[in-house]
């Protein structure tokens, strides 16, 4: 068998007495790209994650890429304006992670919102920018109609918006930007501590997790992006705010398999309360939350509840009561922490969407600015505000039109069909390559051309490839299996995945990767203990 060259593992160059511009807290959405902004503007940055890139809240997401149709109930035109450009940016930027996807919204007697105010807010939506380059469909409106309830007349709207699969890997094509533009990035680094003196943020100390090894660093700014672990962060360093920075808002999600009649647009629908729940086709099964229920309990704990399980399922079959679904069908559930402003007593579905940063000078910490809020869909502007703060110019993307999706899968199928044919891969493989990697799946292709076990799969139930894991070791920053499985090439998310799969996907990984049997042994029993903090199983809730 050729050899392959031993991917990184866990020792990174020492950053003892380093001096960065700015240091960046948090690898979710946010924090990788105010990372990108800043180095891309010349700035020394260095961007720290305790956990792993999109780790937390982003993978916890709806995973949705919306304009904020939403927020015009609420007449916040400031935030639709933003989350449609940044909606654009995304789709022509990224095209393949970020997908056009329509919308449908049915109304019927019961509804809290009326046919006449909805028609009116989708024409403003639309004079705003709100249409994507799409083609319509009329067949998903029909298709929905014979699924619904007939003992109710409903009114049927359809309108653009985006979804973004798996995050994951937006998160990390955006954290390579931001390395490949000079910025050090460090996942499975804890900050212990914000350093402070006369009033001004000097500098943070480190802790590697795998190492344990501590390190100190100086910088003139920093940015604390960590979302529902914002208030942990200054509590860890003995600054005090007034009050706490974030309310911490649940948000809970339940994966279904795919019934062979739905919809292949997404769905825009009420609970029997009134608030809004999605139910949108999501890597072949269907994905439908999310609830709205106070949590102020750690994060990287968090879990559905039996009740938010069943409250999803009871919207759902209140809109498809032809449908049998039981706690049974739920393949898994998730759930994550919106880091929403403090706001006690107030509804959570009231609470403003729209970021804010909090300057901690008047707390006795000039130079470090905390993130609350923030959206996949605005993490851009989020970055740029955060760049302007510090003295960085910034300029907004405009409301250029993305290509036409047809366009997109013509220019897809066309890179598909060559890196099938010059790697000696599946359509299938090559077609999952592009998806995930972008212009980088050339260079996985390549390595798998060369080395026979890096074309196959990870597991049999996957088009995915060895070859994809060993690019994420070597090249993503991934040190984990689960690093690799859940965010970098995250075939465990599939509602086929088993135990089985992960054994399998270990061992061919390990056997590449230059793993022992002791180190494939570990690599297991951490992914699992991960996995289940992660995904959760009804029946081991309980419900």
């Amino acid at each position: 068998m050729s050899s392959v060259s031993r991917p990184m593992t866990a020792e990174r160059a020492p950053l003892e007495g380093d001096h960065f511009d700015v240091v960046v807290i948090g690898g979710g959405i946010s924090g990788v790209a105010i990372a990108r902004q800043c180095a891309r503007s010349g700035k020394r940055v260095l961007l720290v994650e305790q956990q792993d890139f999109a780790a937390g809240t982003t993978s916890r997401s709806t995973r949705i890429i919306h304009g904020g149709l939403r927020y015009l109930e609420y007449g916040d035109i400031v935030q639709v304006r933003h989350s449609l450009k940044e909606r654009q940016s995304l789709l022509r930027h990224y095209p393949h992670l970020v997908r056009p996807m329509e919308f449908l919204l049915p109304l019927n007697s019961t509804s809290k919102r009326s046919a006449l105010a909805v028609r009116a807010g989708l024409w403003i939506y639309r004079q705003m920018g709100g249409e994507v380059a799409r083609e319509r469909d009329e067949s998903q409106l029909h298709k929905l109609e014979r699924m619904l309830d007939a003992g109710h007349r409903f009114s049927l709207f359809s309108f653009d918006d985006a979804q973004c699969e798996f995050p994951e890997r937006l998160v990390t094509a955006r954290m390579l930007e931001a390395a490949d533009s000079g910025c050090v990035v460090r996942n499975h680094t804890e900050v212990l501590n914000v350093e402070v003196h006369e009033r001004r943020v000097r500098g943070v100390l480190l802790r590697d997790v795998f190492s344990k090894k501590e390190e100190r660093i100086s910088c003139a700014w920093v940015i604390n992006a960590t979302g529902p672990w914002a208030d942990r962060i200054c509590q860890s360093s003995a600054l005090q705010t007034r009050n706490p920075m974030v309310g911490g808002v649940r948000g809970s999600h339940i994966v279904l398999s795919k019934f062979e009649i739905a919809p292949g647009a997404a769905i825009y629908t009420e609970a029997a309360d009134g608030r809004a729940v999605f139910v949108i086709p999501w890597n072949d099964q269907l994905l439908v939350g999310t609830t709205e229920v106070e949590d102020h309990g750690d994060p990287v704990q968090v879990h559905p509840s039996c009740e938010e399980i069943n409250y999803l399922l009871q919207t759902f079959r209140r809109l498809f009561p032809n449908i049998t679904v039981s706690v049974a069908d739920v393949h898994y559930a998730f759930a994550g922490v919106r880091p929403l402003p403090y706001s006690p007593g107030t509804n959570p579905s009231t609470l403003t969407r729209r970021h804010r940063l909090h300057d901690h000078a008047d707390d006795g910490a000039q130079g470090m600015i905390s993130v609350i809020g923030g959206k996949l869909t605005t993490a851009g502007w989020v970055a740029r505000e955060c760049a302007t703060k510090i003295g960085i110019r910034s300029d907004e993307p405009s409301l250029a039109v993305a290509p036409f999706e047809s366009e997109l899968d013509g220019l897809l199928q066309r890179r598909v069909e060559a890196l099938s044919s010059t790697a000696d891969i599946t359509h299938d493989t090559a077609r999952g390559l592009m998806e995930w990697f972008g212009e980088r799946s050339s260079d996985i292709a390549d390595a798998a051309r060369k080395v026979e076990p890096l074309r196959a799969p990870l597991c049999p139930h996957t088009h995915h490839i060895v070859a994809e894991a060993l690019h994420a070791l070597s090249k993503e920053h991934a040190f984990t299996l689960a690093d690799v499985l859940l965010r970098r090439v995250p075939v465990a998310l599939s509602g086929s995945w088993s135990s089985e799969c992960t054994r399998i996907a270990a061992n061919r990984i390990g056997a590449v990767a230059g793993w022992d049997e002791k180190r494939i042994g570990i690599e297991l029993e951490t992914f699992e203990a991960e996995l289940q903090r992660f995904l959760r199983k009804p029946s081991h809730l309980a419900c």
